[in-house]
């Protein structure tokens, strides 16, 4: 073999094993490609179930209205004397602040001397002297209200079928029928309780026996849940507290407001005394206050506070100022604010406050500090609430309070949990329209005047906008700006459980229990929406813990060994009560339709049971077993009357029938001045009243 043959055959074995190894490197090449391609795309897949698996919770969470807060809230008016207030699930008492939000859980007591008026939407609730009350369910259909001790008058002007409104005592439970004028009083002792029915009518549930309180009847109800004795009377003279009750009821009938918004609408009552209506082009029908100091701008004369489930609440120090900061919008005119109420609709839907926040984000800082700005938004303009809440209630909190398009809502709810920052807002631009605080003053509820953070405009210009402030609350925050209270209720009147028809919710635990259960991150779990899928929750939509007997404060202090709620069971369908027609105004016109009463009506008979009352809860917070709220008691379950019952029942009936005076003919009949009253006794019975 020659050289050049052992040459070429040493290049093409060579060359062979050089084609091998490429192919061999490519093969492992394909290899690596096709491997990384699956797991590509199997990553992929994962990543789309994921979207997809969220997609679905958000879409779950979009139509859970379970969530919603109440569309609607109490607000004090009014008040002269010593009043206190106690915010749910607290235990310090504080001087009650005007035009503070209450909800469910909060008390209010007036003290000797003094008197307190409290809207619920158009239903006014007056307290007399030395009278405690605990609104135990507060919602979109349900007031419920504890009265442990003193004297109480409702004006309810509208009841629908699903309505209710029940107020409970120490040995009765009162449920309002009809829409009407009512006044209940529970002695110091708690062992009497009067119904006085002016307009209406009213249901007593309580030591086994039901009763029905006619208009111009009243009712005395002796003893406790076990056993009751009942007398039936005429309606007495009127008295100071009755005559008071009555003139805020004239001045609320007479409030030209009522023309431009709904009667539904929480503190529209003021809005006649302080300011003056006209017609804005483009915006309609508007309200504008007479006198305001030099600089003033929406929400800026007040302070912010924690409140239940909608957290950060604005509440104003103007005497008019509730109804034109949580409900509809603000505009600007010629220099001048104008409050632009929006449609007139049944039921407008109750907001914390109807603004847009600047910077108040994580790690933001102004150059003055870290700080917390805001404006109102103006007609139009979409507010997203910064609590966790259906797409139902978006666009009922909005179509409610402006006129805007629901498109625009869904645009500005797609991209809720970002930076607002391609949305122009008129009134951020507005000379002095925006707020600034700093984060103390923010978030410990001091006066926002007197404590503004100066802040260039052009810093101001290029913060961010957000729908929420990401401030987490403190104990301050959820007090408020009240001082410690100078006086409270008895203890005994604080400890005195009540009898009701409908199961109550027990309150949320106090502030700092429920931050370390949230891990300091409390006011995060109120948002529209949790960040990535959804985990199990221990917590409620409000951020609170599942109600516990343990951690309960209402208006009485807690009592583990002592459970001091009562419930009468409601095992029957409801069925729902004829609401008749609105009687007069004028109170001391008798109604002639009460003749017309069959007998029965009056008898004890047995009751018609509605159904027991159930709060909105997420799926999987319900249980078998509701907790009871520890001032409330079960009271004994309804019985029959025997002949000998019934017949009592009859003779009470036919005497209060026979001894009513005659109607006086409709022009005879106008207000008269109070009748005078008999020296009230220092005894634990109340004394009786009327007009």
């Amino acid at each position: 073999m020659s050289k050049i043959e052992g040459y070429g055959f040493q290049f093409r074995r060579g060359e062979d094993m050089k084609t091998r190894k490429l192919y061999t490197w490519m093969l492992l090449l394909a290899s690596f490609a096709l491997v990384l391609q699956v797991s590509t795309k199997a990553k992929a897949q994962a990543q789309d179930d994921r979207q997809d698996q969220v997609q679905d919770q958000d879409q779950d969470q979009d139509q859970d209205q379970s969530q919603d807060p109440p569309g609607r809230v109490a607000r004090l008016d009014y008040s002269q004397g010593s009043i206190s207030f106690r915010p749910a699930g607290e235990d310090d008492w504080v001087t009650a602040v005007p035009n503070r939000p209450m909800v469910g859980g909060d008390d209010l007591w007036a003290d000797e001397d003094s008197r307190a008026e409290v809207h619920v939407g158009s239903a006014a609730l007056r307290l007399g002297p030395k009278t405690g009350i605990t609104f135990l369910a507060l919602d979109d259909r349900s007031t419920q209200i504890r009265l442990a001790q003193g004297s109480l008058i409702l004006r309810v002007r509208h009841l629908d079928d699903d309505d209710t409104y029940e107020v409970d005592t120490p040995n009765i439970a009162f449920t309002l029928l009809q829409p009407g004028e009512y006044r209940v009083d529970v002695s110091q002792d708690g062992s009497q309780t009067v119904t006085t029915v002016w307009h209406g009518r009213g249901r007593v549930t309580g030591g086994g026996f039901s009763y029905t309180v006619l208009a111009n009847q009243s009712a005395t109800f002796t003893g406790d849940e076990q056993h009751i004795d009942y007398d039936l009377g005429q309606i007495p003279g009127r008295d100071d507290f009755d005559s008071w009750a009555f003139e805020r009821d004239d001045r609320e009938d007479h409030a030209d407001s009522a023309n431009y918004v709904s009667r539904e609408m929480t503190g529209y009552e003021d809005l006649d005394e302080y300011g003056d209506w006209s017609y804005v082009a483009g915006y309609g029908p508007c309200w504008r206050p007479r006198a305001v100091v030099v600089g003033w701008a929406p929400y800026r004369y007040g302070h912010w506070v924690y409140v239940g489930r909608w957290g950060w609440t604005w509440v104003g120090d103007e005497p008019w100022g509730f109804a034109p900061f949580h409900y509809g919008r603000w505009a600007s005119v010629n220099g001048g604010w104008f409050w632009v109420p929006g449609p007139v609709v049944v039921r407008p839907v109750w907001a914390p406050a109807l603004v847009a926040f600047v910077g108040g984000g994580p790690g933001f800082r102004f150059s003055a500090g870290a700080g917390v700005g805001w404006f109102p938004l103006a007609p139009g303009e979409v507010y997203m609430p910064g609590y966790r809440v259906s797409r139902a209630y978006v666009n009922n909190v909005n179509i409610t309070n402006t006129t805007v398009n629901i498109t625009k809502v869904t645009n500005v709810y797609v991209n809720r949990n970002r930076t607002v920052n391609n949305v122009t807002y008129v009134n951020q631009r507005v000379n002095n329209g925006v707020t600034v605080v700093s984060h103390d003053t923010f978030v410990n509820a001091r006066p926002v005047a007197g404590n503004i953070m100066r802040v260039e405009p052009r810093e101001i210009a290029s913060a961010p906008i957000s729908h929420m402030v990401r401030a987490e609350p403190i104990r301050a925050s959820v007090i408020g700006s009240g001082r410690p209270a100078t006086v409270r209720p008895p203890v005994s009147t604080i400890s005195r459980p009540v009898v009701a028809v409908r199961t109550p919710q027990a309150p949320p635990r106090p502030i700092e229990q429920r931050q370390q259960q949230a891990g300091g991150r409390l006011n995060e779990q109120e948002m529209v929406r949790p960040v990535g899928p959804a985990q199990p929750r221990q917590m409620n939509p409000g951020g609170r813990q599942q109600p516990t007997q343990e951690g309960f404060r209402p208006f009485s202090q807690p009592n583990a060994g002592n459970p001091q709620v009562r419930t009468i069971p409601q095992a029957q369908p409801r069925v729902y009560e004829q609401q008749g027609t609105p009687q007069p105004e004028n109170r001391n016109m008798q109604q002639p339709a009460n003749r017309n009463v069959q007998q029965p009506e009056n008898n004890m008979q047995q009751p018609v049971n509605r159904e027991p009352y159930r709060p909105p809860q997420r799926e999987e917070m319900r249980s078998p077993i509701q907790e009871t709220h520890p001032l409330v008691r079960q009271a004994p379950p309804v019985q029959e009357r025997n002949q000998q019952q019934e017949r009592q029942q009859e003779e009470k009936f036919h005497q209060w029938q026979q001894q009513r005076p005659a109607t006086p003919p409709p022009s005879a009949a106008p207000r008269s001045a109070p009748a005078p009253r008999a020296p009230e006794s220092k005894s634990a019975t109340p004394s009786k009243k009327g007009r």
